[in-house]
């Protein structure tokens, strides 16, 4: 069985668009829309690989990449492994260097384009932030006040963990705090353990991996969903039922549960490495671990605190 690692950009320009190309006929997956890059050769690192690549194809000069999504793939002839870095920092105007087309488009007008079956999770990857922000509903009297500073903060992902609250207070609550959501650009999904959760239109749901484990198939008619995991069989579930993303926790001890057994980020680096899924890192984090949790695989960090 032949096997390739491919180093691949997604690239993003000043106005937040994403680059794609159109791969050639002739080629393995030809006629289907793609992120620039391409083989890595036995001398070459990825980010060497993916700098030649994108200069040979479209004639710019990466200035910056960090890690965002590793995906292994088998197709019938062919065993990839694509290692995706995003790219924000690119010198020179984008041209085709080879012929290959190639568009700006919107990251949620991703899904409307024809890609091989491996870029699923990419062009995931490729909408989300790096920041995923839990609405607690510990203190209700604050949970205005906590929406409004995290979308103030520019958060663009929150999920609406309302496990105490009863059905009717938090329809009240989703009634005003849906349209601020929308108004700022931003995506609202309800955790699973929240009474009612499936009444209410918002963006997604967020599985908790109890409820993760209890279903084989994925919540019809939700734009996103999420799930809770702890362990590399809540991966592999919520990777087979075909969930968008993905929480593993705790990745470090937290406050609120200080005797629960953290991963640390070598293990949580691990069990990322075994699923094609965008992973956020949760537990005992700040904002500034973004840059560490990246290196260990994951598409960003999730927290309550660390937004507020």
């Amino acid at each position: 069985m032949n096997s390739q690692q491919v180093a691949v950009g997604v690239i993003k320009n000043p106005s937040g668009q994403t680059l794609i190309s159109l791969r050639n006929e002739k080629l393995h997956q030809g006629g289907l829309w793609e992120f620039p890059g391409g083989k890595i050769e036995a001398s070459e690192t990825v980010d060497q690989a993916l700098a030649r690549e994108l200069k040979e194809e479209l004639d710019i000069d990466v200035r910056a990449a960090v890690p965002l999504i590793t995906i292994n793939h088998q197709y019938p002839e062919l065993a990839v492994q694509l290692i995706v870095y995003s790219v924000e920092q690119f010198s020179g105007e984008v041209k085709s260097c080879e012929g290959q087309p190639f568009l700006w488009v919107n990251p949620d007008d991703l899904i409307n384009y024809a890609f091989p079956k491996a870029n699923k999770p990419i062009i995931a990857a490729a909408r989300l932030p790096d920041s995923y922000a839990i609405l607690d509903d510990a203190d209700p009297s604050r949970l205005s006040s906590n929406l409004k500073k995290m979308l103030d903060n520019g958060i663009k992902l929150i999920q609406a963990r309302f496990k105490h609250l009863p059905s009717a207070q938090i329809k009240a609550f989703i009634q005003e705090a849906y349209p601020l959501v929308q108004a700022h650009n931003a995506c609202l999904l309800m955790n699973s353990g929240s009474a009612d959760w499936e009444q209410f239109e918002v963006d997604g749901v967020h599985l908790t991996s109890r409820d993760l484990m209890s279903t084989d198939k994925r919540p019809a008619n939700m734009e996103w969903v999420a799930a809770s995991c702890h362990n590399l069989e809540e991966l592999w579930h919520a990777e087979q039922i075909g969930v968008d993303f993905a929480v593993l926790a705790p990745v470090l001890p937290t406050p609120t549960h200080p005797d629960a057994e953290s991963l640390g980020w070598a293990r949580f680096a691990e069990l990322v490495a075994h699923v094609n899924l965008p992973v956020y890192a949760l537990g005992g984090l700040s904002k500034s671990d973004v840059v560490v949790a990246r290196e260990a695989g994951a598409q960003g960090i999730a927290g309550i605190r660390a937004f507020l």
